[in-house]
């Protein structure tokens, strides 16, 4: 029987991103996972978070691809802050994801899932998509390079591998009575 676990990403926008897509599912699938999405294989009718942590709660990870969704050609952050020792930082040729990249992974991390996020090249590294906030490595991929290339690449095989041994842990974990002592 095949491992649930939940594939966030937003609904692309550009065909190499779709085709990304593709790709990690049929990883995912190959290596014994069933890869859940709300609104692609999952439907329901409560409000998105109570759908969205339903499907958690029946998952063993997540696995989040924060692709390329609203660009900033020229932007200002913090824009004429009055707070000491921050200033304003610009914002240049950058790319945002959606908010549902932030929010799905830390629902995920408050139910102790394992997550894992890829964040697609020049999406802004701010909240959970900042290196290491959830405890993994986490890995910028580029669609203007092979996705082939990338899969077999020393990087992912090393990120994915370890994903996938905690995901085989909570499988194995949900599997055990609860421990008295």
């Amino acid at each position: 029987m095949a491992i649930s676990i939940f594939l966030s990403y937003p609904k692309p926008c550009f065909k190499k991103q779709q085709l990304f897509v593709d790709k990690i599912y049929c990883y995912l699938c190959e290596r014994g996972f069933e890869p859940r999405t709300l609104g692609v294989t999952d439907y329901d009718m409560d409000a998105p978070l109570t759908a969205i942590r339903r499907l958690m709660l029946e998952s063993n990870g997540v696995l989040t691809i924060a692709f390329r969704r609203c660009y900033i050609e020229n932007g200002t952050a913090r824009l004429r802050t009055d707070v000491d020792k921050q200033t304003e930082t610009p914002l240049k040729n950058i790319w945002l994801t959606t908010p549902w990249a932030h929010i799905e992974p830390a629902m995920a991390f408050q139910l102790g899932l394992p997550v894992l996020i890829l964040r697609e090249k020049d999406v802004l590294a701010d909240g959970l998509l900042e290196k290491g906030i959830v405890g993994l490595y986490m890995p910028e991929f580029d669609l203007e390079t092979s996705f082939d290339d990338y899969l077999q690449s020393h990087e992912w095989k090393g990120i994915i591998g370890k994903w996938e041994g905690y995901v085989r842990s909570v499988v194995d974990h949900k599997g055990r009575p609860p421990e008295l002592f």
